[in-house]
């Protein structure tokens, strides 16, 4: 079985592959003139569906008020279960919550890395 770092570093080579690929599509797409003007097209649709859901959204008042409550109660509380949830597996406990049909839900776990403080760019 291959180690973390092994994995990090091909992930890495990957993307960086990827990367340069990507600048090439987009180096390409710029060349051909009907994708700008589709580009420029799309720009002004999207410009007037902003408008539109901005007066809509006027129109509802006090109800868009509170979906965009709820919106954001509801992240809060995710990020609570979240919290929960790990320090019950810490605990050594089994992590399981059920929806009101009585079916049962596990958790799913991620991790991601971050650039630990203090990593440069460069390597040095």
């Amino acid at each position: 079985m291959q180690n973390v770092q092994e994995v990090f570093n091909k992930i890495r080579e990957m993307k960086k592959e990827q990367k340069d690929l990507r600048d090439m599509y987009k180096d390409a797409l710029a060349q051909a003139d009907e994708y700008e003007e589709l580009v420029e097209e799309i720009a002004t649709l999207r410009e007037k569906k902003k408008q539109i859901e901005t007066r809509i959204q006027a129109e509802l008042g006090r109800a868009w008020e509170k979906f965009d409550d709820l919106k954001r109660e509801v992240e809060t509380e995710k990020e609570m279960l979240n919290d929960i949830a790990l320090t019950t597996l810490m605990k050594g406990e089994t992590v399981e919550v059920k929806d009101e049909y009585d079916n049962p839900y596990e958790p799913a776990w991620k991790v991601n890395f971050k650039k630990a403080n203090g990593g440069t760019t460069t390597g040095k």
